[in-house]
């Protein structure tokens, strides 16, 4: 298996889960000019990453990659647990981390092209996406006062949410009113297969 991947983008998740099943894989880190390469184009129409290979199967989407490698490989318990209603509440936070707070970084790293040049414009739109971010964050921390993940165990959930934060420490994005996170965060990087992908990623140091 190949796994296409970004520094510290959200293809760190997938990285990670290659590393719990122990299974023989590479990682390449790419560029994002070589993403929208015609090479990398003919694997991914939409020329972003996770992009995962497995013999004749490209697969794109992270929630996609994340599921496939769970049914291959269940002896990892990539969702924190074998248990179908564990597995659930550990998808539902995927989802909520994929879907909803990765969008509302968008405007962080990326300007819609209507803002270009308009100063004004652009600190509104930054400033309201910092917010709507912090306030989403808000909700994980609340979840964190009772728990230590958010599946049974260690997550692909968890490893989500640990790389958007570290987007917002590149952002200057203070969460620290958020008590939990930081604490969070220690824990997941204390895990082996985490740690792995942070080395090889260059995210460690």
């Amino acid at each position: 298996m190949k796994l296409y991947c970004l520094k510290g983008a959200c293809s760190f998740v997938p990285h990670v889960a290659l590393e719990w099943t122990g299974a023989e894989y590479q990682a390449e880190l790419v560029s994002r000019d070589f993403i929208k390469s015609a090479e990398f184009l003919a694997l991914n129409p939409r020329g972003a990453v996770p992009l995962l290979v497995d013999g004749d199967l490209a697969l794109s989407q992270n929630q996609a990659i994340l599921h496939y490698l769970d049914e291959k490989y269940p002896e990892a318990k990539l969702f924190g647990s074998k248990t179908l209603r564990d597995k659930a509440k550990a998808a539902r936070w995927l989802a909520f981390f994929n879907c909803d707070v990765h969008k509302s970084f968008v405007p962080l790293f990326r300007l819609p092209s209507y803002a270009e040049g308009n100063e004004e414009l652009t600190r509104l739109i930054r400033q309201q996406a910092a917010e709507q971010v912090l306030d989403q964050l808000s909700t994980a921390n609340e979840h964190l006062e009772s728990h230590i993940f958010f599946g049974e165990n260690i997550s692909v959930a968890d490893v989500y949410l640990y790389i958007m934060l570290n987007w917002c420490r590149l952002l200057g994005l203070d969460f620290s009113h958020l008590e939990q996170l930081s604490p969070f965060i220690q824990r997941v990087e204390a895990n082996a297969g985490v740690d792995a992908a942070r080395i090889a990623e260059g995210l460690k140091g």
